[in-house]
């Protein structure tokens, strides 16, 4: 079975999220699509994202769209980021920290790679390696 898993966040502000992970890791926004777009939308949720794709850190692909009530991932949700250099993977660390709490920090491990954990501070967390 081939399949392509992409991840899907539902945000309290996918705007702000998006452009924070831009900011962290680089990418841009390759569309967006808000709830005013389709006909009848409800007053008050014209302007909430419904669908928004995001490139970041070389290609890689996020989906995000707006809340319409309390989000958290409590610790049940992870992504991993592979680097090919230590200084990307710091920079990518360094960044997602922000405003975030850093869980496990990057550093050389017994296995030859160095990794690290970082909760951001939309609540997500990321697993940083670099595997030389």
């Amino acid at each position: 079975m081939n399949a392509k898993l992409t991840p899907y966040i539902v945000s309290t502000d996918a705007r702000e999220q998006a452009e924070f992970y831009i900011q962290a890791l680089g990418g841009e926004v390759q569309s967006l699509m808000t709830h005013g777009q389709l006909p009848g939308a409800a007053e008050g949720i014209q302007d909430k994202v419904m669908h928004m794709v995001l490139s970041v850190a070389g290609g890689n692909v996020l989906f995000l769209s707006d809340a319409f009530g309390p989000v958290g991932t409590e610790g049940s949700l992870a992504f991993g980021l592979a680097f090919e250099d230590v200084d990307t993977a710091r920079q990518a660390y360094t960044n997602l920290a922000e405003g975030g709490t850093q869980i496990y920090p990057l550093d050389l491990q017994a296995w030859g790679a160095y990794y690290g954990e970082v909760v951001d501070k939309f609540g997500i967390k990321w697993m940083i390696v670099q595997q030389g």
